[in-house]
């Protein structure tokens, strides 16, 4: 019996806790879709109509950033420093 309360104890002061935290709407800004090969290559032609599709998907902008160097290592690494608030792909 007193197993059974402080489980019930429990779900209720979880379900207490989890009430107040709601999922923000996302995008609530433009994101960049980083393209690690140069402008007009075969990347970027098929980069360009994926962001164009997004756009409309998730209405919002969505920016094809071309960082070609370095056999793609470039591109890479500015993936990598970006800040990892998911508006960098």
């Amino acid at each position: 019996m007193k197993r059974a309360i402080l489980h019930i104890f429990a779900l209720t002061a979880a379900a207490v806790i989890a009430a107040p935290a709601a999922a923000q709407t996302w995008p609530q800004r433009p994101i960049s879709l980083i393209v690690p090969f140069a402008a007009g290559g075969g990347t970027d032609a098929f980069a360009r109509p994926l962001a164009q599709q997004l756009d409309n998907q998730l209405g919002m902008r969505v920016i094809v950033d071309n960082r070609a160097g370095a056999g793609g290592n470039t591109g890479a690494a500015a993936a990598a420093r970006a800040e990892p608030d998911g508006y960098t792909f």
